[in-house]
């Protein structure tokens, strides 16, 4: 593999852990649905470059999956769905912005030690966006557990999901009809998670997972 397309695969893998600090940031929800959009584009373009450099054309399957659903039907849905519930457009947080960006930068850098020890002897481009995409699954995880609203908690749902397709592709892909029914999970799933928002307003006329704690007696 030459240099240049090295650099390149790093760039795109690195914007990805880039653009999940930028979700991470983000106080509004339709700036977060925004800026999601931009990070299933960047997984796309990371995966259609993968497909390049290892010479493997069943995963332009993969990135054209997620520039359709992830870059495009998702986030329309998810504005739309938003747009009817009538949700503040505030998220609010469980810690303030700077301590999660902390965490978010420490997390990062356990993944860059975990996985570029445990991993000495494989291909460099594998391991090193191996080591991307376990920032990119962690940091999603963090914006699930830093965030109250039902909706922002999807986003990393999904943010997550973008980390675990990176490491599909930069292991040199997975078999295409493991991606497609990862994608119709992935369908599947989105569909079950817009009717349960639905439900959650309807109950708690909010989308505020506190409600549910409240609706169990945990809080007065």
């Amino acid at each position: 593999m030459d240099k240049f397309s090295f650099d390149v695969a790093h760039m795109l893998a690195g914007s990805l852990v880039l653009v999940s600090f930028v979700q991470l940031y983000q106080d509004r929800i339709y700036a977060l649905l925004n800026v999601f959009a931009l990070h299933a584009f960047v997984l796309a373009l990371s995966v259609a470059w993968q497909a390049y450099v290892h010479d493997a054309p069943h995963l332009y399957v993969t990135a054209l999956i997620a520039l359709g659903f992830k870059a495009v039907v998702i986030p329309v849905v998810l504005h739309r769905i938003v747009q009817r519930l009538g949700i503040h457009r505030e998220i609010e947080t469980v810690v303030g912005i700077g301590p999660t960006m902390l965490a978010g930068m420490g997390l990062v850098a356990l993944s860059m030690v975990v996985m570029l020890r445990a991993t000495p002897e494989a291909d460099p481009l594998a391991r090193e966006d191996l080591a991307f995409a376990l920032s990119v699954v962690l940091l999603g995880l963090l914006l699930m557990v830093t965030r109250r609203n039902a909706v922002s908690q999807v986003v990393g749902f999904m943010s997550l999901e973008n980390g675990l397709m990176l490491a599909a592709a930069g292991a040199k892909g997975m078999p295409l009809v493991v991606e497609i029914s990862v994608a119709f999970s992935i369908l599947i799933a989105f569909i079950v998670i817009g009717i349960f928002l639905f439900r959650i307003r309807e109950r708690f006329d909010t989308v505020d997972v506190r409600a549910l704690d409240r609706f169990r007696g945990e809080r007065g």
